[in-house]
């Protein structure tokens, strides 16, 4: 009797071990201010073709949209699967309220996979600061952006110096100072990956994934990488232009800014680097130089993007492994006349979203349905057969993944003083005043005519969508 008992339990830890070491790895890709500037996404004239690899062994959606229209607070989100603040600190407002105690903090994403069993490491720019810390030029160990979250939260500054010049960093180890002015605003010259910030990242990002898959048959890993580019400045290897040197660029849709009180900015990001006093509104020749510089960084970031699942298929990890790739949030290149992010306009707020893992049905297929950065948890813990927990706002895409045409649901986004939903019809803009922008997707001039005026009672209707899942304007 003791001798069968033993060998039940025996037996019992056995399969516990087999399933923990079945359990499957994370590998999650953020790309900094990407738009679905991909020829996966349609965009015939761009070179992405390790992206577009992974689509074609995975799901594509087409409209995926993100809570926030900037780095910081899209960011927090994805990596607590919950509505936050609008701007850049909103994780480091997260961790005060950790430290203070004075209420309890639910788990980030990387924290509830590590409570779960999972190593947690993050390279590069995956939380807004790139290396996770702050301070002047964030790398204060003493201030955490996402404490208790990851076991390993690095950034190799290398000529860049730190975490902070790193992030705005050109070719050989240049920074931005004080006086942005004093950088350019694109730049392209001759060299290898590793003169530009996302090289040596990467570098080290192969290195903890081929560390992580010798120790993977004990123990699952969540691994979070962040590729800069096409973040500003627009700097990348000189190779990485020449495609686009003579390239044929469709026209930018809509590019005048609109009439009346919109959601419009004036490119204050953009325009605070030095444009050789060019003005991409009012010189058509330079905004086509600003759009094939994107571009390259595009192209550049793909590269970086092919390395790593390279290593993974190098290791034997590919079977294990799910895989995303995230775009933090759109960019305007001139649509509404702007540059850059920061607004509630389609082009801010919609950004690439695949997710590949061996088991999916129909890869390759695209999904059309609304999503949000906000599912991003639930999906991840969902396909690792880990709890999903109770305190996360977004659904499991895992109807999606099983079926491309299964359906969406509303996406709902916010900046400060300003609330958006996005149906598969409309998108209203609500303003704290009370003004409101409404916009048909189903006309050719979607979000150029403001309709809010003639079409009440589908505002009236949006409205108290807004106000039930976003009860309260972020601050």
């Amino acid at each position: 009797m003791i001798r069968r008992s033993l060998f039940s339990l025996c037996s019992f830890l056995a399969i516990s071990s087999s399933l923990a070491a079945e359990k499957k790895n994370v590998l999650l890709i953020c790309v900094d201010d990407l738009r679905p500037e991909l020829n996966c996404y349609g965009v015939d004239y761009i070179q992405s073709p390790h992206i577009d690899a992974l689509a074609a062994r995975g799901r594509t959606f087409t409209r995926h949209y993100v809570q926030a229209p900037t780095c910081g607070a899209s960011r927090f989100t994805l990596l607590t699967g919950k509505y936050g603040g609008s701007n850049n600190d909103a994780l480091f407002h997260r961790a005060k309220d950790i430290a203070g105690k004075a209420k309890p903090v639910d788990p980030s994403m990387p924290a509830w996979f590590k409570q779960h069993g999972y190593t947690t490491v993050s390279v590069g720019k995956v939380s807004h600061h790139p290396g996770g810390r702050g301070g002047p030029d964030w790398n204060d160990p003493a201030i955490p952006e996402m404490p208790n979250s990851w076991d390993r939260h690095l950034l190799p500054a290398g000529l860049w110096q730190h975490p902070r010049g790193w992030m705005h960093g050109l070719a050989n180890g240049q920074i931005r100072t004080k006086n942005a002015k004093e950088m350019d605003v694109f730049q392209a010259l001759k060299g290898d990956d590793d003169i530009y910030p996302d090289g040596p990242a990467v570098d080290l990002t192969l290195e903890q994934l081929e560390k992580l898959g010798k120790a993977s048959a004990e123990k699952s890993f969540f691994l979070a990488t962040g590729i800069l580019r096409p973040h500003l400045p627009f700097g990348a290897p000189a190779k990485y232009l020449e495609p686009y040197r003579d390239a044929t660029l469709p026209a930018t849709p809509h590019p005048n800014k609109p009439d009346g009180k919109t959601t419009w900015h004036g490119s204050g990001e953009f325009m605070k680097y030095n444009r050789w006093k060019k003005d991409p509104n009012k010189d058509a020749d330079f905004a086509l130089e600003v759009r094939r510089h994107y571009a390259a960084c595009v192209t550049y970031a793909d590269a970086q993007v092919g390395r790593i699942i390279a290593k993974l298929d190098e290791l034997g990890l590919r079977e294990s492994t799910v895989i995303v790739l995230w775009g933090d949030h759109g960019w305007h290149l001139g649509e509404h006349g702007i540059w850059g992010k920061h607004a509630l306009f389609e082009e801010s707020l919609r950004s690439p979203l695949i997710i590949s893992y061996p088991e999916i049905n129909e890869p390759g297929a695209q999904a059309e349905g609304i999503v949000e950065t906000l599912d991003l948890f639930p999906t991840l813990t969902d396909l690792t057969g880990i709890e999903t927990p109770g305190f996360v706002d977004g659904n499991s895409l895992r109807p999606i993944l099983d079926d491309p045409e299964a359906p969406g649901h509303d996406a709902f986004a916010y900046r400060k003083g300003m609330r958006t939903i996005r149906t598969d019809s409309y998108r209203l803009i609500e303003h704290s005043n009370e003004y409101s922008e409404l916009y048909d997707h189903r006309k050719p001039d979607a979000e150029t005519r403001n309709l809010a005026a003639v079409l009440p009672e589908v505002v009236a209707e949006l409205r108290r969508k807004i106000a039930k899942q976003l009860p309260s304007s972020p601050k």
